[in-house]
């Protein structure tokens, strides 16, 4: 599987490919379908995996489709971490 499979926007995929990121990791593939599909996710993983890239690769590729543009003081993503030192990371 690459990220292309993963139907991520293109802006995401550029992103990904200028970095050098060729393929997801086990983690990513299985969490980034079920976000882009609005599906609440509880997933855990040995440090290193790329769990973080897992939930905030489709958030982004979500906000930068102009179906969801800002619409005033509305919340558009929300992201709940179990430490601060986490919270601090994903800031």
């Amino acid at each position: 599987m690459k990220f292309n499979d993963l139907k991520l926007s293109d802006p995401i995929l550029r992103s990904l490919k200028d970095q050098n990121y060729k393929k997801p990791t086990p983690i990513q593939a299985e969490v980034i379908p079920a976000v882009l599909n609005n599906s609440d996710i509880m997933a855990a993983a040995q440090t290193g995996t790329g769990k973080t890239a897992a939930f905030v690769l489709p958030i982004l590729s979500k906000l930068s489709n102009p179906k969801y543009k800002y619409k005033g003081h509305q919340l558009r993503a929300l992201i709940v971490t179990p430490t601060r030192e986490l919270a601090a990371q994903v800031r």
